[in-house]
């Protein structure tokens, strides 16, 4: 009967059809979504000097903040402070922080001794800090992360105007050897790819909390994490996916604006953190999971019909043909989105990377429908 299924005349028609209806919804997201950051100027910078504050949650982050806020708290810009909210450490961050106070006047320590019951995560302690800032723009990053420049603030804050309350930035992870690195690298930077993309749509949908600014009025007129309070992860994308609209969302890619941290070491740490990001997007908005799961979907079955056609030797050059049409169209955006995000040595590994993470991705959100991780740190 098997026999009979794959020699009928009209199976080879049938399955070309879907194979192409998948391969048109992949160009579709490479030409109408993921081209618009391709070809993004940005906006002339705006020459802003209102107060800024930063603020960063540290839980056992001693040798980071030894390393980064340093780099912080230089920054060639007029007006900030930088508050640090130690969020029940038992190593020597509050010692450091009090010796930093000395040195640094602009930077302001925030003590909790432990969690609030009903909260999970850091969305307590980030907050505090928030409310605990004196100015009306905050700005996020985390204790693991160091700013690519002294312009960093600066870079950020020239993309408020008129009718702007959210900013978008990038944080990539630095540069190592091995297979684990470019990978961690190209899963970060395929995200941006789709978030600044879909800003840049009109679609805001997250942000990344390592490098995330908006105002402190926004946060409050839509009541901070409360909404999604029981969720551990979620205080920038979960955030920025309730509040971000079209007129008061805009990005900034800028390799004077991004915050760089370091990688996972291990192949089981880094999955370990991707599970817990993942576990928030089940709480998106119903036209974000949409958008994002389609193109998922799409590109998960393009793999799969492609490799079912080359195997049963169904229309091999015009399986071929739009295999080679779409890796041209994604090479050619993509490389011009990775290199404005500085990630140019990953070019030349994207189809590869491409197909272990999205058999990655699969496998994590098998895990995650029967556990979730739970914690911040």
């Amino acid at each position: 009967m098997l026999d009979r299924l794959v020699n009928t005349d009209t199976l080879p028609l049938t399955l070309l059809i879907i194979l192409a209806s998948f391969f048109i919804i992949q160009m579709m997201y490479y030409l109408i979504i993921f081209l618009r950051l391709a070809r993004y100027k940005g906006p002339a910078p705006s020459l802003s000097e209102n107060g800024v504050s930063v603020v960063i949650c540290a839980h056992n982050e001693y040798h980071n903040l030894k390393v980064n806020l340093p780099l912080i708290l230089a920054q060639d810009y007029p007006e900030f402070e930088v508050l640090v909210v130690n969020h029940a450490s038992d190593d020597e961050t509050s010692y450091f922080l009090s010796d930093m106070q000395r040195e640094y006047p602009k930077l302001a320590k925030i003590e909790i001794q432990e969690d609030l019951n009903f909260f999970t995560g850091k969305k307590f302690p980030l907050a505090i800090g928030i409310k605990s800032a004196k100015y009306e723009k905050i700005l996020l990053t985390d204790a693991d992360c160091k700013p690519s420049s002294p312009n960093w603030i600066a870079s950020m804050q020239s993309a408020y105007s008129q009718g702007i309350k959210v900013v978008l930035g990038y944080s990539p992870y630095s540069s190592r050897k091995g297979l684990l690195n470019r990978l961690i690298r190209f899963d970060t930077a395929h995200v941006a790819i789709q978030y600044l993309s879909y800003a840049l749509a009109g679609l805001p949908y997250m942000g990344v909390g390592r490098n995330l600014s908006y105002l402190k009025s926004l946060f409050y007129d839509n009541k901070g994490f409360i909404p999604h309070y029981r969720v551990t992860s979620g205080d920038d994308d979960l955030f920025i996916n309730r509040v971000a609209k079209k007129s008061n969302t805009t990005i900034v890619v800028n390799p004077d604006s991004y915050t760089i941290s370091e990688p996972k070491m291990t192949f089981g740490q880094w999955v370990t953190q991707k599970r817990r990001h993942l576990t928030t997007s089940v709480h998106y908005r119903f036209i974000t999971k949409f958008l994002l799961g389609t193109y998922s979907y799409s590109l998960f079955c393009f793999y799969i019909m492609l490799v079912l056609m080359l195997a049963l030797n169904y229309s091999i050059f015009v399986v071929l043909g739009l295999f080679v049409l779409r890796m041209g169209a994604q090479y050619l955006i993509f490389s011009s989105c990775f290199r404005k995000l500085n990630e140019k040595d990953i070019i030349l590994f994207i189809p590869l990377l491409e197909i272990v993470l999205l058999l990655l991705n699969a496998g994590i959100g098998i895990s995650n429908l029967f556990s979730r991780p739970n914690k911040w740190k």
